[in-house]
């Protein structure tokens, strides 16, 4: 009997674990979808029991897998709305001048409640005027943790509408996918002036390959450089054709980005390529950047990094069924290439980012889309 107990706890978490989530139906109801996935059951809570239609607890009298779904899911619920997402809690941004007249006498005075938090205020003993530090999210009608959670989301590969379902669902919270969409291309680009500005310390072996994708209904290219140890991704580019002034643009910005004279570039036999390469790293002086073509699969020195890259960047393009436009393609790209650098940890790295193998430590916590956010307004705003 417990070894059936377990059995039906083991199919109730494979529900779940197909993304299956229970459809509520009211307050004491909802419907659970078949393991088989042919239909769908019934399960209500009356009267402090449980019950089901289907024909294991029908003709059983037991706790189906139906029934240990929802309360799984029922629990999973409680907990995420007891979770410290939407708390309130103290805003730990500091400020070192006055944002009116720039002047450094400032001093706290109190602290103001807002939506989302606590910020501290400060008063200015120079011009008088008290004002709270502003960061990235200012203004921003919704909880940054939600922003960051939609970020994260999107990036790791969901549509914008089950993202848009997934807070409703889980966290009461309606978003329309479009205003999701506006998000990522409003930190993609604000997070692209910083990193950009940063310098990573790379090895001497470039990888760079292109491939196609659908934007605006039409085929267009996509160029993408790696550098070998640290799998620090160097630029991602579009272009509409494969000519030699696409090929210099891409290895423009990889030589933007590196920093360095790379011992080799590694890319496949185009022929766009092999003239590139010589208006932009060839020169007579030694040592002189080699440049590796058509590397075989089994060779020592082949493009196996770059094509992984490639099969990682078209999952995500592959959700979204291609790009509706060249410009918002190109910021959706530089916010995967923040993503991939900054915030998603490699297992070939041993549990590190790309940017921490590249010794770019910027001490991101464990939110950290919303510390890269953080560090880019902050960056901006001693720009301009």
């Amino acid at each position: 009997m417990e070894e059936q107990l377990q059995h039906r706890v083991i199919r109730a978490y494979s529900i779940l674990a197909k993304g299956e989530q229970p459809k509520p139906l009211g307050n004491d109801s909802c419907l659970v979808k078949s393991q088989s996935g042919n239909g769908n059951y019934l399960v209500a809570f009356n009267n402090g029991e449980w019950a089901c239609e289907c024909p294991d607890f029908k003709f059983r009298n037991v706790e189906c897998k139906h029934i240990n779904a929802t309360k799984f899911w029922v629990a999973l619920r409680k907990k995420t709305e007891k979770s410290s997402m939407f708390s309130l809690e103290e805003e730990t941004l500091e400020a070192n001048k006055c944002q009116f007249c720039g002047s450094p006498a400032i001093v706290k005075r109190g602290k103001r409640k807002c939506r989302f938090g606590c910020k501290q205020v400060y008063y200015c003993r120079d011009c008088g005027r008290k004002f709270v530090p502003q960061d990235a999210f200012q203004r921003m009608r919704y909880d940054p943790r939600v922003i960051t959670v939609t970020l994260d989301l999107y990036f790791k590969g969901s549509s914008l509408r089950k993202i848009s379902e997934h807070l409703e669902m889980f966290y009461g919270t309606k978003i329309n996918h479009s205003t999701i969409l506006r998000w990522i291309r409003k930190f993609a680009r604000l997070i692209e002036g910083y990193v950009d500005s940063l310098e990573p310390e790379v090895s001497k072996q470039w990888h760079v390959d292109e491939m196609k994708a659908r934007v605006s209904g039409k085929w267009l290219w996509i160029w993408n450089g790696i550098d070998k140890e640290t799998r620090f991704m160097l630029a991602s580019m579009i272009s509409e054709k494969r000519m030699i002034e696409d090929a210099r643009r891409a290895f423009q910005k990889v030589k933007a980005v590196g920093k360095i004279k790379p011992d080799s570039i590694v890319a496949d036999g185009l022929h766009s390529y092999e003239d590139a390469f010589k208006k932009e790293f060839f020169t007579l002086r030694n040592p002189r950047t080699e440049h590796v073509c058509m590397p075989r699969f089994i060779d020592s020195t082949n493009n196996n990094l770059i094509e992984r890259l490639n099969g990682t960047v078209r999952e995500r393009e592959k959700v979204m069924r291609g790009f509706k436009k060249e410009e918002s393609a190109q910021q959706i790209l530089e916010g995967f290439r923040a993503y991939y650098n900054f915030i998603r940890k490699h297992q070939s790295l041993e549990g590190k980012t790309p940017a921490e193998m590249a010794n770019i430590d910027l001490s991101l916590e464990r939110n950290r889309w919303m510390d890269l956010i953080k560090k880019s307004g902050a960056y901006k705003e001693t720009r301009s």
